[in-house]
């Protein structure tokens, strides 16, 4: 099994017919994914790549049932290219983009959630990965594998450097979702760890987060209730004082969000903590023993 996506997700991809748009939507279909209309205001009834293009969000739905879209649409018009797919009855939706004006995605973020039909990944993400179904995202496909390992990261960097260390390591992934480094992100920690306690077929967790924010704070809460192990890596934890750092949602306030209270709490909950990105695979097979021998 999987989060999110699988085999059976229909995408469409808005802003295909642009440069970004048109590489990544090659590289997912590629990859199996299952894509089935793009949408450019203007082009529509024409096709690219090989996919059909629309003018609208409502007329690719209806056309396509498409149940995903992914967004590639340039940061001053991706608040509305977003909040059209819900309003189409899109129920998730991948922002890629980076640079989306705060306010815009308070915006965005507080509509879809008081509305309650759409589930909004990013923006400024990485994407999501069922490995061998369906690839909605940015990230290199051929070193992911199917396997029983979770994954849900702020960082999408560090999610390839980490899952190559866990195919290398013979440990596949169920799911890998990169929530994204900005300051109001569509979709946090909590939500994808329950997703992964719900996924019979994950066996393991890990988690990666970085300095600023409190959402791993947050996620840390939820762990405590968890019956499947996690294995946690806090980037940034060596970050001199006043630093600045390079997501827009590394913001330490207070004594909240600094990497102390991060570790403090990840470890509080019963988490493993990796001091080295390549030190996740070795914990997450201690994990997987561990597990084996409770079942046993």
């Amino acid at each position: 099994m999987s989060i999110l996506v699988n085999r059976d997700t229909r995408v469409i991809v808005a802003g295909m017919t642009g440069r970004e748009g048109t590489f990544h939507t090659q590289q997912m279909i590629d990859y199996g994914t299952k894509v089935v209309g793009g949408l450019t205001p203007g082009k529509g009834g024409t096709t690219h790549i090989g996919v059909p293009v629309f003018n609208s969000a409502h007329d690719a739905v209806r056309e396509t049932g498409a149940n995903a879209a992914i967004v590639f649409v340039p940061a001053p018009f991706a608040a509305d290219s977003v909040l059209e797919l819900e309003d189409a009855g899109v129920p998730f939706i991948t922002l890629i983009t980076e640079g989306v004006p705060t306010q815009d995605m308070v915006k965005v973020v507080n509509k879809i959630k008081a509305r309650g039909k759409t589930q909004l990944l990013g923006g400024n993400c990485a994407g999501i990965i069922t490995p061998g179904e369906c690839k909605m995202g940015i990230m290199p496909g051929h070193i992911f594998t199917p396997g029983n390992v979770g994954m849900v990261s702020r960082s999408g960097t560090l999610t390839y450097e980490i899952v190559w260390e866990l195919t290398r390591a013979g440990l596949g992934q169920t799911t890998c979702v990169g929530i994204g480094g900005d300051p109001v992100p569509g979709t946090r920690f909590v939500e994808v760890l329950r997703d992964f306690e719900n996924d019979p077929a994950t066996e393991c967790v890990v988690m990666v987060g970085e300095i600023g924010g409190s959402d791993e704070e947050e996620g840390a809460e939820f762990i405590k209730s968890m019956t499947k192990p996690v294995v946690s890596f806090i980037s940034g934890r060596t970050a001199p004082p006043g630093k600045r750092m390079g997501h827009a949602g590394a913001i330490i306030s207070g004594t909240m969000g600094t990497p102390e209270s991060k570790v403090n709490a990840l470890l509080g909950a019963g988490a493993a903590l990796a001091d080295r990105t390549s030190d996740v695979a070795q914990l997450v097979k201690i994990a997987l023993e561990s597990r084996k021998a409770l079942v046993r």
